[in-house]
């Protein structure tokens, strides 16, 4: 089914009003724009016009999905809590679209070979939700050429304080003339991105990447605390007993 900007306008809305109120956000993007951006192992197997949307969390998601969902005991099983209460989201998209065939691939998710099924931060990127940093962008690389230097991603109003879910794939659905948006530049200086990555390469463990940028709002102490705990311990943290 080919379709019109303009109605992919009206799904992104559909979409939104399906988990937009517990703070996620949806950002549509073609298969083939991700698809120039990496290598072809890492290809997802559609037409180039196929619509995609990636999900993204912002801090206020814990208190306004995963505390309800935590209370509703939903969350005992043998995921990890927190993956749980997003596939439930991606699940409900899916039953909101009855007439089409949707495919979910979650961030967590490996093929048989342990590759990520999909490269979340690129889709993003491509997207426009969220501007994924590397040591390309630096026009005069610091580091040792043996170093390893990971990227990450900034979000223009929450920086580094937001997670990428994953993709939705609307494998039956192709746009031709779908706008492409780019992502806000707002680490825009190569001292700033050297910081930036530094400080996620080094010592990522003690939040200080994520406030590169001014930000409108944080993870709450309770969402640190749940994702500095080994997921493991999960469960006993949040006071539920875990299936074996």
């Amino acid at each position: 089914m080919s379709v019109q900007n303009n109605a992919v306008g009206k799904i992104t809305d559909q979409l939104q009003s399906v988990i937009g109120l517990l703070n996620f956000e949806c950002h549509p993007f073609k298969i083939g724009w991700y698809n120039e951006c990496v290598q072809p192992v890492f290809h997802l197997n559609y037409h180039p016009d196929t619509l995609a949307y990636v999900i993204i969390s912002t801090p206020y998601m814990y208190d306004n999905a995963f505390k309800e969902y935590i209370n509703r005991k939903e969350c005992v099983g043998a995921l990890d809590p927190l993956d749980g209460c997003v596939t439930e989201q991606f699940n409900k998209v899916q039953q909101a679209f009855p007439g089409q065939t949707i495919t979910c691939v979650h961030d967590y998710e490996l093929t048989p070979t342990r590759r990520p099924k999909v490269l979340v931060q690129t889709a993003a990127h491509v997207a426009g939700a969220a501007y994924y940093y590397q040591r390309k962008d630096v026009s005069v690389d610091p580091w040792s050429k043996t170093a390893c230097i990971y990227g990450v991603s900034i979000h223009a109003k929450f920086g580094g304080w937001f997670a990428i879910r994953g993709v939705m794939v609307f494998e039956e659905t192709q746009c031709i003339d779908l706008v492409r948006k780019l992502p806000a530049d707002v680490v825009d200086t190569d001292e700033k991105i050297i910081e930036l990555l530094e400080k996620f390469n080094n010592n990522w463990e003690d939040w200080a990447y994520r406030d590169i940028v001014p930000v409108a709002a944080r993870y709450s102490e309770a969402q640190k605390l749940y994702f500095a705990t080994k997921p493991s311990e999960r469960f006993k943290l949040l006071g539920v007993k875990a299936e074996t």
